[in-house]
C-alpha cells in the first residue's frame, strides 16, 4: 500500500492543483506564475533528500505529494504559455517540445536511478531529492523569457508591453497583423463575461471543444502507457527479461527519439492524423503484448513478441497520444475560456493518472495476463472517437478553429429543429 501510494500521491498534488492553473497564470503572467511556483518544487526535493531525518516512507510520500503538485501546475502554465507564444505555422512543434523535455527528464532519472550509480540503498535519498534541481535551473533562466504578448493585450490591455514582447520573439518585423489577429480576439473576449471553471462546464457553447479536450486527455492516460512506465521493470520480469532495468531504459530511449519523430512531424501531418496512428497502433501491440504474455510459458520466443509490443506501444504513444493533449487545449480555446479549459482537462488528466497508478497492480493481479485486453479495448474506443469526433487543427488561427466548432455547433441545433419540426409535423 505505502509503494502504491507513494507512486500514486504524485497524482493527487497534480489533481488539486490542476485548477489553480488560470488562477496562477492571470495573478502575474504566465511568466512569473511558473517563477512563483519553483518554490514547490524546491521543497519536494527537500522532503526527499533529507527523509532519513525522520521517517522516510512518511517524509518520501509528502515530498512526491508536493511535487505533484507543483507539476500539476507547470503541466497547465507550460503549454498555455507556449500555445501563446507559437506563431501558427510551429504551433505543434513547440507544443511536443513540452513532452520532448518530460522524456528526456523520465531518460535521466532511469539512467542515475541504476544500481552503480544513485540507485541504491545508500543514495537513493539523493536521487529522489535532485528531483527538485531543475527548478533552480529553471528559476535563473525563466527571468529571460518574454512574457506572452497575447496575455498582456487581451488580458492586459497593454499594447506597447505586447509590442515590444513579440520584437523580442522574433526580431524586427512588422507586428501589425497579429495585434490586429489579438484584437479582434480581445473584442471577442470582451463581449463576453470571464469563463470560470463552472460557467465553462455549464455552456453550452463550448461543450463539444470541451469534449474533445476531455476525451484527448483520457485517451492519453487510459491507454495504459503509465502502467508500462511505472512498472515496466515488473513487466520485464515477467516477461522473462534477465536485466529488466536496462530493458527500461530502452524505453525511456524509444521514448525521447519518437517524440523527437513527433516534434518533426507534427506540423506537417497535422494533430489528428498523428494521434489516430498512436491510438491505432498502441491497439495493436497492447493486443500482441497479450497474446505474448499468455504463451511465452509455452513458446520462448513469444517473450520476444511481448518485449517489441512494449517498445512498439512506447514509440506509437510518444508519435501522437503522448505530446498532443497537453498543447490542443490550448489550440480549441480562445483567450477567455482557456485557462479553465486547461485546468479542467489538466484535472480530468492527473484523476486517471491516479486511477491508473493507484489501481495497476491491483487490476495486473486479477486479470493476469489479460491486463493490456482491457487497455486495448479502450484504446479501439478511443480511435473511433478521434476519428469521428475530433477535427484538424494544423495551421488554423484560434479563430478558425472556434468557427469549425461553432459551424457544428450550428448545424447539430438546426438538425435538432428539423427533427422536432418532423415529431410536430407527425404528430398533427
Amino acid at each position: 500500500m505505502y509503494w502504491s501510494l507513494s507512486v500514486a500521491v504524485f497524482s493527487i498534488g497534480g489533481m488539486l492543483s490542476s485548477f489553480l492553473v488560470g488562477f496562477v497564470g492571470d495573478l502575474k503572467g504566465r511568466v512569473k506564475g511558473m517563477l512563483m511556483v519553483n518554490v514547490l518544487a524546491v521543497a519536494a526535493g527537500l522532503l526527499m533528500g533529507l527523509c532519513r531525518m525522520w521517517k522516510p516512507h512518511i517524509m518520501v510520500i509528502a515530498g512526491r505529494a508536493v511535487m505533484g503538485f507543483y507539476c500539476g501546475l507547470t503541466s497547465g502554465l507550460v503549454p498555455m504559455y507556449i500555445g501563446e507564444i507559437a506563431p501558427k505555422a510551429y504551433r505543434g512543434a513547440l507544443g511536443a517540445l513540452h513532452q520532448l523535455a518530460v522524456v528526456v527528464g523520465i531518460l535521466i532519472s532511469q539512467v542515475i536511478g541504476l544500481d552503480f550509480v544513485l540507485g541504491n540503498d545508500t543514495m537513493w535519498p539523493l536521487l529522489l531529492g535532485l528531483s527538485g534541481s531543475p527548478a533552480v535551473l529553471q528559476s535563473f533562466l525563466l527571468p529571460l523569457c518574454p512574457e506572452s504578448p497575447r496575455y498582456l493585450y487581451i488580458l492586459r490591455g497593454q499594447e506597447q508591453e505586447a509590442r515590444k514582447s513579440l520584437l523580442r520573439f522574433k526580431g524586427a518585423y512588422d507586428p501589425s497583423a497579429d495585434l490586429e489577429e489579438m484584437k479582434r480576439e480581445k473584442d471577442e473576449a470582451d463581449k463576453e463575461a470571464r469563463v470560470s471553471i463552472l460557467s465553462l462546464i455549464r455552456s453550452s457553447v463550448y461543450r463539444q471543444q470541451l469534449l474533445v479536450a476531455l476525451m484527448m486527455h483520457l485517451s492519453q492516460q487510459l491507454s495504459g502507457i503509465n502502467a508500462i512506465f511505472y512498472y515496466s521493470t515488473s513487466i520485464f520480469e515477467g516477461a522473462g527479461v534477465e536485466n529488466p532495468v536496462y530493458a527500461t531504459i530502452g524505453v525511456g530511449v524509444i521514448n525521447t527519439v519518437f517524440t523527437l519523430v513527433s516534434v518533426a512531424l507534427v506540423d506537417r501531418v497535422g494533430r489528428r492524423t498523428l494521434t489516430l496512428v498512436g491510438l491505432g497502433g498502441m491497439c495493436c501491440c497492447a493486443v500482441a503484448m497479450t497474446v505474448g504474455l499468455k504463451f511465452q510459458s509455452d513458446y520462448s520466443w513469444m517473450s520476444y513478441v511481448s518485449m517489441a509490443s512494449i517498445f512498439l506501444f512506447v514509440s506509437f504513444f510518444e508519435v501522437g497520444p503522448g505530446p498532443i493533449p497537453w498543447f490542443i487545449v490550448a489550440e480549441l480555446f480562445s483567450q477567455g475560456p482557456r485557462p479553465a479549459a486547461i485546468a479542467i482537462a489538466g484535472c480530468c488528466n492527473w484523476t486517471s493518472n491516479f486511477i491508473i497508478g493507484m489501481t495497476f497492480p491491483y487490476i495486473q493481479a486479477l486479470l493476469g495476463v489479460y491486463v493490456f485486453a482491457l487497455f486495448a479495448v479502450l484504446l479501439f474506443c478511443f480511435t473511433l472517437f478521434i476519428y469521428f469526433r475530433v477535427p484538424e487543427t494544423k495551421g488554423k488561427s484560434f479563430e478558425e478553429i472556434a468557427a469549425v466548432f461553432q459551424k457544428g455547433r450550428k448545424k447539430s441545433l438546426k438538425d435538432a429543429a428539423e427533427l422536432q419540426q418532423l415529431k410536430t409535423s407527425s404528430d398533427a
